[in-house]
C-alpha cells in the first residue's frame, strides 16, 4: 500500500515496485489522478487495474495494481472507507508518503493551518497504520513513514510542518517498540523535485529549480532497498540530502 501514490516520491516507489512484480494499492485522494496514474503503470508493465469497490466480483481475475480513494485530510473516516474497500487479509507493507506543507511564521499561521498539516502528515498515518495493522501483523510487514529533513530540525517558517513531521517520528519510534514483528523504517529526504517542493518555493518567495533538489525516483529507491533489506536486519532511519 501506498499513500499519495498520484505524484513524487509515492508514484515512484510505485513504479519501481510494480517493475518488481509486486501488487500495489495505490492510495490517493482523487480518483482521475489514480487512474492516470495506474494506466501508465500498466501501460510500462502489462498490469491490470482496478478500484477497490464493495461489490467487485469474486471471480474476477486478480489485479496487480489497485486503487482506493482516500481523503487523509480527515482521518475519522478513513476506517468507513476501509471497511467498503475489500482489503486482503495479508499486507507486505504500506509507505506513507502522502503528506501537505503550508509554511509561516508562528505568529501567522491560524488554528486550520496547524491542524491541516497534522491532520494529513500525522493523524491520517497513524489512524491508516492502526486498521490495517492485522494485516501487516499477518505478513510480518513493513512500515515506511517518508518524513523529512523537517522532522529533524525545525526552522524558521517551518513550525507547524516540523511539528507534523517530529510527531511522525515520534509515532515511528513507537510502532517500532510496541510491534517488533513489524519492520518500520523512517526516511528522511532533504528537498526533493516535487509539486509540494515547487508550491513551498513560492510560499518562500524563492524560485523552483528541481535540478538542485534530489530527484523523486532517487528517494524512492531508498526506500525500496530498505524494504528489500533481508529479514536478519532493518533499517530504521535514513537521511538522503541533494
Amino acid at each position: 500500500m501506498i499513500t499519495g501514490a498520484t505524484g513524487g516520491i509515492g508514484a515512484s516507489v510505485a513504479e519501481l515496485l510494480a517493475a518488481r512484480g509486486n501488487d500495489l494499492i495505490l492510495v490517493g485522494s482523487s480518483a482521475d489522478r489514480l487512474a492516470k496514474v495506474t494506466h501508465s503503470l500498466a501501460s510500462g508493465a502489462g498490469a491490470q487495474t482496478r478500484g477497490f469497490h464493495p461489490a467487485a466480483a469474486s471471480d474476477e481475475p486478480s489485479s496487480r495494481v489497485h486503487t482506493l480513494v482516500l481523503n487523509l485530510a480527515q482521518p475519522r473516516r478513513i476506517e468507513a472507507a476501509l471497511a467498503d474497500a475489500s482489503l486482503p487479509d495479508r499486507l507486505d507493507g504500506i509507505v506513507h508518503s502522502a503528506g501537505v506543507a503550508e509554511l509561516g511564521r508562528v505568529a501567522e499561521l491560524e488554528a486550520d493551518q496547524w491542524i491541516d498539516q497534522l491532520m494529513v502528515n500525522l493523524a491520517a498515518p497513524a489512524e491508516l497504520t492502526r486498521l490495517i495493522l492485522p494485516a501487516l501483523r499477518a505478513a510480518r510487514g513493513h512500515v515506511v513513514f517518508v518524513n523529512s529533513g523537517a522532522g529533524l530540525h525545525a526552522n524558521p517558517l517551518w513550525g507547524a510542518y516540523a511539528a507534523s513531521k517530529h510527531g511522525l517520528r515520534a509515532l515511528a519510534d513507537a510502532l517500532r517498540l510496541e510491534e517488533p514483528d513489524l519492520r518500520v523504517t523512517s526516511v528522511y529526504p532533504g528537498r526533493t523535485a516535487t509539486e509540494m517542493q515547487r508550491k513551498v518555493r513560492t510560499q518562500e518567495n524563492a524560485s523552483y529549480e528541481p535540478g538542485a533538489y534530489i530527484e523523486p525516483g532517487t528517494v524512492a529507491r531508498v526506500i525500496v532497498d530498505a524494504i528489500e533489506t533481508p529479514r536478519d536486519a532493518v533499517i530504521t532511519d535514513v537521511t538522503v540530502r541533494p
